[in-house]
């Protein structure tokens, strides 16, 4: 247990450190180091956890992280997984908050993002295509792929997605399986009370997610927190979604900060390594200082842990399930869905000249035909982002 908590903790302070991109390549990252290369956790098992992970909410890539250390090594790597995944990039942004604070403007960071970028694309397209094949089990499942790309472009809300792709999976095995008067599994009522079940524990949990304001124009510590918290807890999606909760909260119902240090907030939270949700970070280092800072972060990620900590033992009891795992399915490409279209709109931003095609390819021959560590490509990528700029005078 030892070693492996040495291993997780290692891993997990070098992904929170290199890992830029966002959500879906922190994702494709760990399934190209944990999947592929370390054999910690067979494609299915990590696409059930990433399905569970996009089920809750909070930040997907930090819950999948918690999941795969509490797989690894119970409820402490439950804690490790996620504490040294959000660490780093903590500390790194509120480092970037000072400087804000001090000097009243961003680190320069665009020369950088400009060679990150498009190795990112080759990481995330790498993992879309071994994921892939696993999780898309017959042509039924890569039509509700298909669809689930196609309602993701057209801005459905990804909890209707998940959920509505999951459902429809189990209503036809349920169905299947009526039809064949096979009564062996559970089937739906189980699958419902199971999911009643977690529901009821979380609204108890997290009786606050409904709640408005604490209010006060300078917040004192609890506030802080209880409002980070609430956000932590009811937050779906990306980091869009999470501005625009941000906004309601902090900009237009407090007045603690103005749009200006919000935008800015959230571009520091992006262009980061680790979790886009060290956004909080920044905002509390604004509003009172380091200590704002950690109460901050501690407030947005702790619901993340107390989420993981009671939906991980229900995974194992859903896929013994038929129905429930046809569920899963559905999620497991549905998830995939999102993370497709996501790489697409990366991929737009990114992909701009020829050096980051040059760049984009030779990422994606060194990953499919090599194999090489994807970590040493991003830094790869951040170096000869860097020189380009250099060399062109920016």
């Amino acid at each position: 247990m030892g070693g492996s908590l040495k291993e997780l903790a290692l891993f997990f302070l070098r992904l929170g450190i290199t890992a830029f991109g966002g959500p879906a390549a922190h994702i494709a990252i760990m399934e190209d180091e944990l999947v592929r290369r370390r054999k910690w956790l067979s494609r299915e098992k990590f696409l059930d956890l990433l399905g569970a992970s996009n089920l809750i909410p909070g930040p997907s890539s930090s819950e999948l992280a918690i999941h795969i250390g509490y797989l690894r090594a119970g409820w402490a790597g439950l804690l490790l997984g996620g504490v040294c995944f959000i660490i780093p990039a903590a500390v790194l942004v509120g480092i970037i908050a000072w400087a804000y604070v001090r000097f009243g403007h961003l680190p320069a960071v665009a020369a950088l993002l400009y060679g990150v970028k498009p190795v990112v694309i080759a990481v995330i397209l790498q993992a879309l295509w071994g994921l892939g094949r696993a999780a898309v089990k017959s042509w039924f499942l890569a039509i509700a792929g298909i669809l689930c790309v196609a309602l993701t472009f057209a801005r459905v809300n990804i909890l209707v997605i998940l959920f509505g792709t999951g459902a429809i999976l189990a209503g036809v095995r349920e169905l299947s399986r009526n039809r064949k008067g096979n009564q062996k599994a559970a089937g739906i009522p189980a699958f419902v009370s199971v999911w009643r079940g977690a529901l009821s524990g979380l609204a108890r949990i997290f009786p606050w997610a409904g709640a408005t304001g604490v209010a006060a124009v300078i917040p004192g510590m609890w506030p802080l927190f209880l409002v980070f918290l609430r956000i932590g807890s009811i937050v779906f999606g990306s980091g869009y979604v999470l501005l625009a909760f941000l906004r309601a909260d902090l900009v237009v119902h407090r007045a603690w900060v103005t749009d200006a240090q919000l935008v800015d907030a959230v571009a520091i939270g992006q262009v980061t390594p680790g979790p886009v949700f060290t956004t909080a970070t920044f905002l509390g280092y604004l509003l009172r200082g380091p200590v704002g800072a950690i109460v901050a972060t501690v407030g947005i990620f702790l619901p993340a842990f107390i989420l993981v900590g009671l939906s991980g033992p229900l995974i194992p009891l859903l896929r013994r399930s038929a129905t429930a795992g046809a569920f899963l399915d559905g999620v497991n490409v549905a998830s995939l869905a999102l993370m497709a279209a996501v790489s697409y709109q990366l991929g737009r931003a990114a992909i701009v000249d020829w050096v980051t095609i040059a760049l984009a390819v030779a990422s994606a021959v060194l990953l499919f035909r090599f194999r090489i560590n994807s970590a040493w490509l991003v830094l790869g990528g951040a170096i000869l982002g860097i020189a380009a700029r250099v060399a062109r005078g920016g």
